[in-house]
Order: structure tokens, then sequence, then C-alpha cells
């Protein structure tokens, strides 16, 4: 079952329901991931010149997330993807990674990268960026190897 009224929309962080949804994304990395190996970004960290965020709403309700961050004026990194646990399965990550790249063309970004979790929580992620031709990489911008990371990059 798709979203019906999905709207993207450009979020300056202020708000509570925002930083709810992001809290949560926080608890599901320290949840999977060792804390050498959490990169999410908490509220603070989103909140720099060099990154975009905005939110997915489906129907009026906050159910998904994503971010750039300019790394170059050639290459960029997708930070802060999250569907909400009940959206899951609904093209709401889809909608925003489609965004995502459509906003780093338009910028003139050659390079989108990313990196997510190696482990069996991120395979349904894996499975949306391969779809949309992200490939395996190594370590990016401040990045090193971690065998609980997967980096992967997009050639726009």
């Amino acid at each position: 079952m798709s979203c019906g009224n999905l709207k993207i929309v450009l979020d300056n962080l202020a708000g509570p329901e925002i930083a709810a949804f992001l809290q949560a994304h926080i608890d599901d990395m320290r949840a999977t991931s060792p804390p050498e190996s959490k990169h999410a970004l908490d509220l603070d960290g989103l909140r720099h010149p060099e990154i975009t965020f905005w939110s997915v709403y489906c129907d009026g309700a906050l159910v998904g997330c994503g971010a750039l961050k300019e790394l170059s004026a050639v290459h960029a990194e997708i930070k802060s993807m999250r569907t909400g646990a009940d959206a899951r399965g609904r093209g709401v990550g889809s909608a925003m990674l489609q965004h995502l790249i459509e906003e780093a063309k338009r910028r003139g970004y050659t390079r989108l990268s990313l990196e997510t979790g190696s482990m069996a929580f991120f395979r349904q992620a894996h499975r949306l960026y391969q779809r949309f031709g992200f490939e395996p990489c190594s370590p990016f911008a401040n990045y090193k190897e971690d065998p609980n990371s997967l980096f992967l990059t997009l050639a726009l």
C-alpha cells in the first residue's frame, strides 16, 4: 500500500515532531551499531549550513526524512535517510531518495555518496540504494574503513 498524498518539505528542524522522529532514528542506530560506528547526526549536527534537510509527510503525518550534506562543489552525502516504522514499504524511502538525487543533480553535483550500517537491520535500505544504482565504494570524506559500515556512491 503506497502513500496517497505524499509531500516532501524543506524543514528547519525547529519542531518537536521532527525532533522526536530524529531521536527515534538515533535510538535505532544506538541499538544496532557500536558507538564508534554510529554516524547518525542529532539535531545540532544537522543544523549546519552545508546540510539541507527535508521531511516527508503522508496525508499530513510525518513519515520520513532525508538530508544532503555538501562535501565539495561536485560531491554530496546523503544523511539522515529514515522512514518511520509504520510507513515502511509504502514508497516513502523511494520518494525521498528520488528527491535527493534530483536535488543533487539540480545543484550540479556529479557524485552522491552515503554511509549506512552493514548489519541485517539495514538490508531494506541496501536494496533501496541498489535499486537506484548506488554501488559500493571506499570510505569518503572523514570516514574510515569499518566492518559495521557500508559505503555506497552514485555517479550523477
